[in-house]
């Protein structure tokens, strides 16, 4: 919900620190960040918190990162991008993943499969909605992704926030989960009514 504006921030704010990494790769920082996204769910299994929570906010400053260093410094392209997503994907596929095994519960099995569903629907709402969008060349310039991301209540801001919660209130996980597949699902719902009003 508030991503371009916080993305403008903070390419503000690290812009002087980027500009002097002319050396190393963008797709070099994701795959840097994707290890300490594994590592999160690691430590999620174990139930070392603090130690997951750094790790997460560590791949989350990491892939603010590598797309910045890529416009900064000419390296953009269609499969950085791609590499991108797929590796964001993949952390926050894992560390939900992590704290289901460490906590041993049917509860929290049952609200995690729910939550896992409602990512599936909300990766099929936006990614979709996207390649229509590209095809009617509607872009914003001010969104700096690969492709363009239909706005929606739960975006990466939202996410870092939940994510960062699991870790610092894991006795709240079950009740956590399922708030955010609500409103997770609430934007799926959300970005529906748009489709349907504008692309009918």
């Amino acid at each position: 919900m508030f991503d371009t504006y916080l993305r403008n921030t903070k390419d503000r704010i690290v812009e002087p620190i980027a500009r002097r990494m002319t050396r190393i790769s963008p797709n070099t920082i994701s795959i840097i960040g994707v290890f300490f996204g594994i590592g999160s769910a690691i430590f999620a299994t174990q139930r070392l918190y603090l130690w997951g929570l750094a790790f997460w906010l560590i791949n989350r400053a990491l892939d603010g990162l590598d797309g910045l260093l890529a416009r900064l410094h000419n390296k953009q392209d269609d499969f950085g991008g791609y590499l991108d997503i797929l590796l964001d994907f993949t952390a926050y596929a894992a560390i939900p993943l992590g704290f289901g095994l460490g906590a041993a519960s049917q509860n929290i099995y049952l609200a995690l499969a729910f939550l896992l569903s409602t990512y599936y629907l909300n990766t099929a709402s936006w990614m979709y909605l996207a390649a229509i969008l590209e095809k009617r060349a509607t872009r914003n310039p001010e969104t700096a992704t690969t492709i363009v991301m239909p706005a929606g209540l739960i975006g990466g801001f939202e996410t870092i926030i939940f994510y960062s919660l699991f870790f610092i209130l894991p006795q709240y996980l079950l009740h956590l989960f399922i708030v955010f597949s609500a409103l997770i699902f609430i934007t799926v719902t959300q970005r529906l009514i748009w489709a349907r009003r504008k692309l009918s």
